[in-house]
């Protein structure tokens, strides 16, 4: 197993942090130590985060809102008591404020046919930039193809970087939705979230942020930023899959209608017309990710152990130190800013080696994972001219050993292609 004891979080050594997570003890492709440099796509799971979803089904299992019986109350407990852990995780002023979903695509959609079918109209600009994920692009295509709006995007610089200048620009159209990353799945870009949003609001806009790589990583107080709605995914940051979070304004949240219709979101219902729950519950139709709430709620509980301005120090570490060493290798392009003006995310090409190769042998190589592809960012690949990347990411568990050994990969890779 490849530790490190030269660091620490909270008052505990990386070492110890990383036997919270089983995987990382397994070895692949014989005796190879497993090393996990993809925690953009996806983070690995602690034990409190594993058992707390296991005690769950094993002594309060029965469906939420519903039983007046003990162990549904228990239940209900439970996920409401997740849902204010997330809440006051992000500083949100209530609890009802924030919607479970399935992840930060859906409370995407949901904002995108909700609040944007009840108020975008044929016109209507809506401004989104060229780093979005798929997931901030394609619900917004889909409401312009609806609704007659126009799209317009905030361009990239060469090392990374929004063009604020014509969002300024962009501003002065008016638009009456902005919707942007706060950072970067691809190229680790962080963007000035707070003065973006204020700016918006300024021209009368209102702001969707895309949290789901900022959330694992940063601090996020969504009262300080002043996003109207923010998305995030738990299983990026310890949590399990299948849920994530839309936070909104109450205000708007209680003048949109219903996403889904169905059990729990309902107030009344007739034959011919029904009314709707309070929030969040109006819409949240149907028996909801009860045990994947519960992990999530531990989720947040172990990184509030660890602090989050613990967490973004310690990958600024690890992030600095990979690019460093990454640079120092012949025939490596990096894409994105420096470091400090990136999360802990490298997007990287070696000479005449393809990403899909280069993945295949580090994994077998040296049990390095980095993710290889497009990253579903197809718009931002166009605009460098790439078909693909190969991608390293990091989280609390990475230690420089592990980049130490990608860089061996690396050059395994550069000596099989004859570099």
């Amino acid at each position: 197993m490849v530790t490190s004891t030269s660091n620490s979080l909270a008052g505990r050594t990386i070492a110890e942090i990383r036997k919270d997570f089983p995987i990382l003890e397994r070895t692949v492709h014989g005796n190879k130590p497993f090393i996990f440099l993809d925690s953009a796509a996806s983070s690995q799971k602690p034990i409190p985060v594993l058992e707390a979803m296991d005690h769950y089904y094993r002594y309060s299992h029965a469906n939420v809102h519903r039983g007046v019986y003990e162990v549904s109350e228990e239940a209900t407990a439970a996920l409401e008591k997740a849902r204010v852990k997330i809440a006051r995780f992000i500083h949100a002023r209530q609890s009802k404020q924030v919607i479970f979903t399935r992840n930060t695509t859906e409370g995407i959609n949901l904002v995108a046919y909700s609040w944007g079918s009840a108020n975008i109209q044929a016109g209507d600009l809506i401004i989104l930039t060229e780093m979005e994920h798929h997931s901030n692009l394609v619900p917004w295509q889909l409401l312009a193809q609806r609704t007659g709006a126009r799209l317009e995007f905030v361009p990239v610089t060469d090392d990374g970087q929004l063009r604020l200048d014509i969002y300024t620009q962009l501003l002065e159209q008016q638009p009456k939705l902005v919707a942007f990353t706060q950072m970067s799945n691809v190229l680790g870009t962080i963007n000035p979230a707070k003065a973006m949003i204020a700016q918006a609001h300024a021209a009368g806009a209102v702001v969707l942020l895309d949290a789901a790589q900022s959330a694992p990583h940063l601090p996020l107080d969504v009262q300080e930023l002043d996003a109207d709605f923010v998305c995030f995914s738990a299983h990026k940051m310890l949590g399990p899959t299948g849920i994530g979070i839309l936070y909104g304004k109450k205000a708007l949240l209680e003048a949109m209608p219903p996403f889904m219709g169905g059990g729990d979101m309902i107030r009344t219902v007739k034959l011919h017309e029904s009314t709707w729950n309070d929030l969040p519950w109006k819409f949240e139709a149907g028996t909801p990710a009860i045990a994947e709430a519960i992990g999530f709620g531990a989720a947040v509980d172990y990184l509030n152990a660890l602090g989050m301005d613990t967490v973004r120090q310690h990958e600024q570490e690890i992030t600095t130190y990979a690019l460093e060493a990454l640079q120092a290798v012949p025939g490596v392009t990096i894409y994105g800013p420096e470091a400090s003006l990136r999360g802990g995310v490298i997007s990287f090409n070696v000479q005449d080696v393809h990403p899909h190769d280069l993945a295949t042998i580090l994994d077998q190589e040296v049990g390095v994972a980095v993710r290889a592809g497009h990253h579903c960012a197809q718009p931002l690949m166009d605009r460098y001219d790439l078909a693909a990347t190969a991608r390293a990411s990091f989280y609390i568990y990475t230690v420089k050993e592990e980049v130490d050994i990608l860089v061996q990969g690396l050059q395994k890779a550069q000596q099989i292609f004859h570099f």
